[in-house]
Parts: C-alpha cells; structure tokens; sequence
C-alpha cells in the first residue's frame, strides 16, 4: 500500500513517528499533532479531550490543533470510529482547548515604523 510507504519514507526522513490526522487525512509528524481520547462521562456519553502530554490511558487519535482539522473530523464523524466509541459524543471541551491554544500562541512581533 503507498499510504505505508510514505509513512516509511517520512519516518526516515525525520526520525520522528509519523501519524494521521483524522481532520484532514495528511501525515504529519506526531509531534506536529494533539492525541485525543474518549472519556465516558454518562453510560451512553462520551467526551473527547486533549492528552497534550500522550499519558491518558485508552485508545487515542491524533489531530492538528486546528480549528478546521476539527471541524473536518466532527463532518466526517471521524472521532467514533478513530477512538472505537458507540453513542454520543461530546467535543466542546477539545474546541474550547484548541481555541485557548490558539489564542496563547506568540504572534510576531508587529514592525513599527515611526
């Protein structure tokens, strides 16, 4: 399979695991992307959230911390499948996670000319 092959090629370019974003479908290092994972939070619920630090137990899925990564991933209902969840699942708290990481990244400094 190329999909595989890639991956391979990647890995030895960078050295790094390679993962696949569930947003968007792109190989990136796994580095570059946000492990996800499934928390029951009422027998048929489940909330979705950040594992920043990659230590929360359970199966994971790995996604860019972007909006529209996100937004492509509740779309395609990727989330169920990817971390092998039946029943409703919440991912407001990965949104408002994303969007607070957003918003602390440093910016540029703005150049001013006087």
């Amino acid at each position: 399979m190329a999909r595989h092959e890639h991956s391979a090629e990647v890995r030895l370019r960078s050295g790094d695991p390679v993962r696949t974003c569930i947003g968007c479908r792109q190989l990136a290092p796994a580095a570059d992307l946000l492990r996800v994972v499934a928390r029951q939070v009422q027998p048929d619920g489940w909330m979705v959230v950040p594992d920043p630090r990659r230590r929360l137990p359970g199966r994971g899925a790995w996604l860019h911390p972007d909006r529209k990564c996100l937004s492509q991933a509740e779309k395609r209902r990727a989330f169920g499948r990817a971390l092998r969840v039946s029943g409703s699942l919440d991912t407001a708290a990965l949104g408002s996670s994303i969007d607070s990481d957003l918003a602390n990244e440093p910016h540029p400094q703005q150049s001013s000319t006087s």
